[in-house]
């Protein structure tokens, strides 16, 4: 059937409205026209999916599923790879990439040089039992050693070393930016999200914003994002400047604009929990759809079904049960610019991550950190 005909079904509570569907073409991340910001929206928004079950909705799942783009992670990285750990624990690396083609050229601020880098990076580890979660940054400004890889195309990568982190999805794509992972941690990544930067303005207006407070002026012309100190709904325009901002507010670092990141991410999961969609299915209809045309993910989450049962397990976690870390680093003597793993701290997140422990706060004593925290606060 051509993507191209499906039309849009008819929702529950609105007029029946139809139009064309088109999906992008191509399989090699740095040439498609799709930008990611992998931000945790999906696993919170895609549970209320269930509802539709129960509203003659068997040719709506057939259309959100004929939207979710996926990538066979496991094929590709084949079995040289950490042991899963069967604790019942699970890790997820939440990607996205900086690129500017496309419908993402106006967003975000930056310039399409037909090229893509992982511009933020976090790997998401579930704890037994499903009611908290610890959060690591992985700043993209990390110097690492690349292992090679292969792309989902069977494309095959040198290794190289003295790299930015970044560059590893700019080499390979999702593949390789998650054996990069794995090899940097010694984890086994359980599953893999991305989202698009239109999709992800999209879907907080579909939302209805989110709401923070700012403790600072934010004044930041290449994210374009101009906000006073105060209380502030973010229109999905502004929230994609404000986890983008790395210049307007504090050093003007990477490590600055994770703060901000996380802060941001705290409060969505918020939102989201009280956006109330359950009771009001065109909303939850659009919130979804825009959500599954979004977010690509690792083959075991490439269907509604699936996404939904994921999402399902995380939607206990509250945003007061997430602990938010930077992987332990230290700025490069040798460029100001860029941040060097501290290595014996660094394994104490990791081993912490792998027995399905809490981070210890050793773990991040003393390390290089930004200057933006507290400058963002849920509201």
């Amino acid at each position: 059937m051509s993507a191209e005909s499906t039309p849009e079904p008819g929702i529950p509570g609105d007029t029946g409205k139809t139009g064309p569907r088109h999906r992008g073409k191509g399989r090699r991340r740095k040439t498609r026209s799709k930008g990611r910001k992998g931000l945790m929206i999906t696993a919170w928004t895609a549970a209320g999916i269930v509802v539709l079950g129960g509203t003659g909705a068997g040719y709506l799942y057939f259309k959100l599923n004929g939207n979710i783009k996926s990538v066979d992670i496991d094929s590709a990285l084949g079995t040289a790879r950490p042991t899963k750990v069967d604790n019942g624990s699970e890790n997820i690396l939440v990607l996205g990439s900086d690129t500017r083609s496309g419908s993402n050229k106006k967003l975000g601020g930056g310039t399409d040089d037909g090229s893509a880098r992982s511009d933020t990076a976090m790997i998401i580890h579930v704890y037994k039992g499903h009611k908290k979660a610890s959060v690591v940054s992985i700043p993209r400004d990390t110097i690492i050693d690349r292992p090679e890889c292969t792309e989902t195309d069977g494309t095959e990568h040198d290794a190289a070393t003295g790299v930015m982190f970044n560059s590893a999805y700019t080499t390979g794509g999702a593949a390789c930016a998650v054996k990069t992972v794995e090899s940097i941690t010694g984890i086994r990544m359980d599953h893999y999200l991305e989202v698009d930067f239109s999709g992800f303005e999209k879907l907080i207006d579909d939302l209805g914003g989110v709401k923070v407070t700012t403790t600072k002026d934010i004044n930041d012309s290449d994210s374009h994002l101009n906000l006073k100190a105060g209380t502030h709904t973010l229109t999905g325009e502004q929230a994609l400047g404000l986890v983008r901002t790395r210049h307007g507010v504090g050093d003007g670092s990477d490590l600055g604009r994770i703060q901000l990141q996380q802060a941001f991410i705290k409060a969505l999961v918020n939102q989201v929990k009280d956006v109330g969609v359950l009771t009001n299915p065109k909303k939850l209809y659009d919130i979804a759809n825009t959500a599954t045309k979004a977010v690509t993910t690792d083959s075991d989450l490439g269907s509604v079904n699936k996404l939904v049962s994921f999402a399902g397990g995380l939607k206990g976690i509250s945003s007061s049960n997430m602990h938010m870390v930077t992987m332990p680093v230290q700025y490069d003597p040798a460029n100001p610019n860029r941040v060097l793993v501290e290595e014996a701290k660094a394994k104490q997140v990791w081993t912490a991550l792998k027995n399905d422990r809490t981070i210890p706060k050793s773990a991040t004593a003393g390390t290089a950190t930004g200057q933006a925290k507290g400058v963002v606060t849920s509201s």
